[in-house]
């Protein structure tokens, strides 16, 4: 395809695609609908109707109002009369582009693998099955996932690209004017990780996934529900301090986060357990010393080539050496450049649960952790 007809498409296909399966469809959904059932997520509401269904994610950002709607429609049936507003998505998807190896991680579990036709930044994959398939061609690198290649999406045609929101981010750009139905992939805004791992039911619908999703959240649950009771009946409750530095900045999970739900589940001691952030706080040194200095556990995630020991923990910032867990060498990481961390665990929380369960509370006997390692 020429530079020129590309240029054509691009200027045009805002408004010719617009009425097609990726568009806002104005009117009014009639009755009430059967809303889906969900324990643990407070971000997302699922309503089937006859020949639809409204999947509505609640804005994270602005309490009260609504970030995205959308409406499922199966691909094989005709599109219902007078549906609500909100972006229409024939399911189930063949043929997307997902922007996050969470994501690809989850639709390959979902057995939807097939179905990823491009990803974004593959260099932040770990998933070989994905990049064998970039490597061949079968799956195509769509560029960057705050902004991917419009040229690239354009030649793909996919049926739905997941991209990540953020606040104040002012949109996604072009993608917006393709008439491609934007997946807004918010479940890392939930206030649980239950919660969070729980939109796989969500996603499980888009792929024609459902049983599977269900199945597998059955599972996570009853584990990670097991996990939690186990933690509980120990006495002991440790403070764990979370993550380390990044240039003048030291980012904390937030009180109301995934992360720090999950710390407090792993019946443990937070020093911003009080906090109401849902995402991260950016914290100088001397907040993080002042809050945290007798923590007792110190977990943090990095990514390097190897992996970092004590010495080298230290070269990074002399101010380590003046916190509790440091001195008595109780210092864990996880280096996401040989496990897959973030690949697994947003939509396994069972998994993290149990690492910083066995390192917090030993006595229970829970074996080694899987992401974390002791520094050596």
């Amino acid at each position: 395809m020429s530079r020129s007809i590309r240029t054509f498409i691009l200027s045009f296909l805002g408004v010719v695609l617009l009425s097609a399966c990726g568009g806002h469809t104005p009117g009014k959904g009639k009755g009430e609908g059967d809303t889906l059932s969900l324990n643990h997520a407070s971000r997302i509401k699922v309503v089937r109707f006859d020949g639809f269904t409204q999947v509505s994610l609640a804005d994270p950002w602005n309490s009260g109002k609504t970030l995205h709607r959308y409406i499922l429609v199966p691909v094989d049936k005709p599109l219902p009369g007078n549906l609500p507003e909100g972006t229409v998505v024939r399911t189930p998807l063949k043929k997307a582009v997902v922007s996050t190896s969470v994501h690809c991680g989850l639709i390959i579990d979902l057995g939807r693998g097939d179905a990823i036709a491009g990803i974004c930044e593959p260099q932040y994959i770990h998933i070989p099955w994905v990049l064998e398939r970039v490597k061949k061609g079968e799956i195509a690198d769509c560029g960057s996932g705050l902004s991917p290649t419009v040229e690239k999406i354009i030649d793909l045609s996919p049926d739905a690209i997941f991209l990540s929101p953020f606040q104040n981010s002012g949109g996604y750009g072009q993608i917006e004017h393709l008439g491609i139905p934007i997946i807004e992939t918010a479940d890392y805004m939930e206030t649980s990780a239950l919660g969070r791992a729980e939109w796989m039911k969500f996603y499980g619908l888009l792929f024609g996934a459902e049983q599977a999703a269900d199945s597998l959240f059955a599972g996570v649950e009853r584990s990670y529900l097991e996990l939690k009771a186990k933690a509980e009946a120990d006495a002991e409750r440790p403070t764990v301090l979370m993550d380390k530095q990044v240039g003048s900045v030291w980012y904390v999970p937030g009180g109301q986060s995934t992360i720090g739900k999950l710390i407090a589940d792993a019946a443990t001691n937070y020093p911003w357990s009080g906090n109401d952030d849902s995402g991260s706080l950016s914290l100088p040194f001397e907040s993080v010393l002042d809050k945290a200095q007798q923590a007792d556990v110190w977990l943090f995630r990095y990514n390097s080539p190897n992996d970092i020991s004590f010495p080298e923990l230290l070269s990074e910032n002399q101010g380590y050496a003046q916190f509790k867990a440091f001195n008595s060498k109780n210092v864990f990481g996880c280096n996401t450049a040989t496990v897959n961390f973030y690949e697994e665990t947003p939509f396994h929380p069972e998994r993290l649960l149990r690492d910083i369960v066995s390192i917090t509370h030993p006595k229970l006997n829970l074996g080694s952790p899987s992401y974390f390692q002791k520094l050596k």
